[in-house]
């Protein structure tokens, strides 16, 4: 006789790149069987920020939880096709591969590429200790936020910004470069709550999302102008004497270089270069300091230009000229990470870092993979290169050189994984226990393993312990339980963490960070070199380059509302069967002999990929749009969107630069 299902329900802390850190309720059902699985999941009631609702996208976790595809044995390549081995055959052979390319060429032949496919500090960052233990190159993670991160740091030092319960006391609120209902949905109630205190809502952005259909206003500037509109709304403050200058003077340095640099940029100037109009900037001037606090949301999609990160410096020196810093609600946003003052001395063996390693830009990829580049042998893990990195094809290619052993982690047959020599079945969050952060909000959280990991899947730190006995390597760190890992991040002594020990935290799953009551991050200044809010060196506009005959549009490849990157793309090579696959969004001034719901062959200066048109005023003239890192699996022509996006890089921290990308459209038969 079977037992009859049994269920139960969990509280764990969502793993991925996204602020909003969810804490999700998970239904786990044991089945006759006597095996259990994840059934359904939603947030956590109890969270003061998850407010008991998950996302559009992490609601499908357990479909890709429990894929029929998804690997649960080891894998090798034989005669071009993957085949099932013993990890004891795989580690031992990927081992000795490395030890041979260690005598012949050192570590210097050895790649690693990941990014945030997990944000957990064991899964996701400690791992990394394993190359460093070798001295392999580092990897340069700037594909998503350096560009932001460095314009930040020149202004304001560490990462401080307007926690989420206090957007509510914001009068005017401005979303600029975030579709934040798609990428921090969780921010949503406490703006309207605001709104219902009587607060206005502006979304500034180059098409009109479902953030710009939920705001007061929608402000469609054209890309990569939006250094060009904060000079003009600052020239229009100034002007009108709604300056903050007590606050310019007590806590800031530079403001009169800024001035001058503003001072050229009258708002005929400005409308005629953003695109909006003359009144719409004299209008937003008035709005962000006079209707105050003004809360100012900004995202990393402005940053994804050769000049994104002095447009995203720019956005977010705004409210020190109109000093909101000293107003409950007021203030800038792009990440609360910096509250999280964790001990990351030895965090991924940080320790062992050599100031003359090799670096690699993960933007760069593409060029990393050519041969005269050395390396014979790449990791690849919490991330699939195939779709998300730049010029995607030239990626492909270099995966598929046979004097390159490519050894994948994953948890789903991605495109990357379907390229490897070795693909290693990897646990999800639910089987192995992690510590998160965000960089949404100021809550740390801990996950236990609560699943049993399925068929011969292992965590990502399991496989580089086992590597790391192979290979004989000796630092104690790569041997760290997570146990042992949150005992080290914990011990620093910072007042936010009062409190907060690994058995409190493995208790409660999540706690708040101990930040002072009304806390007002830089209301005196900045923890920067001066002390002080650093307008210099000022933000100048530096124009993209120009549209032209040959490419006379401006593709843009934001986030999707039901994909996160590539996350969930075996769901979406699903739901083509059932009609539903990537577009490019197209102005009907542009559509030529294009037809909505034909197909397009989408031509830049790097490559082409083949998307179905919708023609749609939601987009601008000179604007194209392709929503989502889907997976080229789910396209029509088995290519990512990638494969046109080249590997340039942004002016600050070496970012990406996806939203800007020159392309003709053409019809595909």
């Amino acid at each position: 006789m079977t037992a009859a299902p049994t269920i139960r329900q969990v509280l764990l802390t969502c793993p991925l790149d996204c602020p909003d850190a969810c804490r999700l309720k998970i239904t786990i059902e044991r089945g006759a069987d006597g095996l259990e699985k994840a059934v359904k999941l939603t947030g956590d009631p109890d969270h003061p920020i998850t407010r008991g609702f998950a996302c559009a996208k992490t609601v499908h976790y357990p479909a890709r939880q429990n894929h029929p595809e998804r690997p649960l044995y080891p894998m090798k390549r034989v005669n071009g096709e993957l085949t099932r081995v013993s990890w004891e055959q795989a580690l031992d052979e990927i081992a000795a591969h490395l030890r041979d390319v260690l005598a012949r060429r050192g570590p210097d032949a050895v790649l690693r590429y990941h990014y945030a496919g997990t944000m957990g500090l064991m899964e996701g960052h400690h791992i990394h200790g394993f190359f460093r233990a070798l001295g392999a190159p580092e990897l340069d993670e700037t594909i998503c936020s350096t560009a932001g991160t460095e314009a930040w740091r020149l202004g304001y030092g560490p990462r401080y910004g307007v926690l989420p319960e206090d957007v509510a006391h914001a009068r005017t609120i401005v979303l600029w470069g975030i579709n934040s209902l798609s990428t921090n949905s969780h921010l949503t109630p406490f703006m309207t709550q605001a709104r219902k205190n009587g607060a206005k809502i502006i979304h500034v952005d180059p098409y009109l999302n479902k953030t710009g259909r939920y705001a007061d206003t929608h402000l469609k500037l054209r890309p990569g102008t939006d250094t060009v509109l904060v000079l003009g709304v600052a020239r229009e403050i100034m002007a009108q004497g709604w300056a903050d200058e007590t606050y310019i003077r007590e806590a800031t340095q530079g403001f009169e270089e800024f001035r001058a640099e503003a001072e050229g940029w009258t708002l005929e100037r400005t409308a005629e270069t953003t695109g909006l109009s003359a009144e719409q900037v004299a209008e937003l001037a008035r709005a962000i300091s006079q209707d105050s606090p003004t809360y100012i949301r900004v995202g990393y999609g402005m940053t994804r230009h050769e000049g994104g990160g002095t447009a995203l410096r720019a956005v977010t020196l705004l409210p020190a000229i109109t000093g909101d810093w000293r107003r409950r609600g007021g203030g800038c946003t792009l990440s609360t990470s910096g509250v999280f003052h964790l001990n990351r001395s030895r965090l991924g063996a940080a320790h062992l870092i050599r100031e003359d390693a090799k670096h690699v830009n993960m933007n760069e990829l593409a060029g990393a993979l050519e041969p005269s580049a050395g390396f014979e042998a790449a990791f690849i893990y919490n991330c699939n290169p195939a779709v998300v990195a730049p010029d995607s094809a030239q990626v492909i290619a270099g995966l598929q050189r046979p004097d390159l052993k490519v050894i994948v982690l994953e948890q789903a047959m991605t495109e990357t994984a379907r390229l490897a020599d070795y693909v290693l079945p990897a646990t999800t969050f639910m089987e192995h226990a992690d510590i998160y952060t965000s960089y949404g909000h100021s809550w740390l959280g801990y996950n236990p393993a609560e699943l049993d990991a399925p068929g011969e899947t292992r965590p990502n730190s399991w496989v580089f312990q086992q590597l790391g006995e192979r290979l004989g390597l000796t630092e104690p760190s790569l041997f760290w339980t997570v146990d042992d890992l949150l005992t080290e991040v914990l011990d620093t002594g910072h007042p936010f963490l009062e409190g907060i020990t690994p058995e409190a935290l493995k208790a409660a799953g999540t706690l708040p960070l101990k930040l002072p009551d009304g806390w007002l991050p830089y209301a005196d200044g900045a923890p920067t070199p001066s002390g002080k809010v650093m307008f210099t060196p000022a933000p100048v506009y530096c124009p993209a380059a120009e549209l032209n005959a040959e490419y006379p549009l401006r593709l843009l490849t934001p986030p999707a509302h039901h994909f996160l990157n590539s996350t969930y793309g075996m769901l979406g090579n699903l739901t083509r069967a059932e009609g539903t696959e990537p577009h490019i969004l197209v102005h009907p001034a542009d559509q030529g002999e294009l037809v909505g719901g034909q197909l397009a062959r989408i031509v830049s200066e790097t490559g082409q990929a083949v998307r179905r048109v919708r023609i749609t005023d939601e987009v601008q003239p000179g604007v194209a749009v392709v929503e989502g890192s889907w997976w080229g699996l789910s396209a029509p022509d088995g290519q990512s969107i990638n494969a046109v996006t080249a590997q340039t890089l942004t002016d600050l921290g070496g970012g990406s630069t996806f939203h800007n990308t020159r392309v003709r459209l053409e019809r595909a038969e």
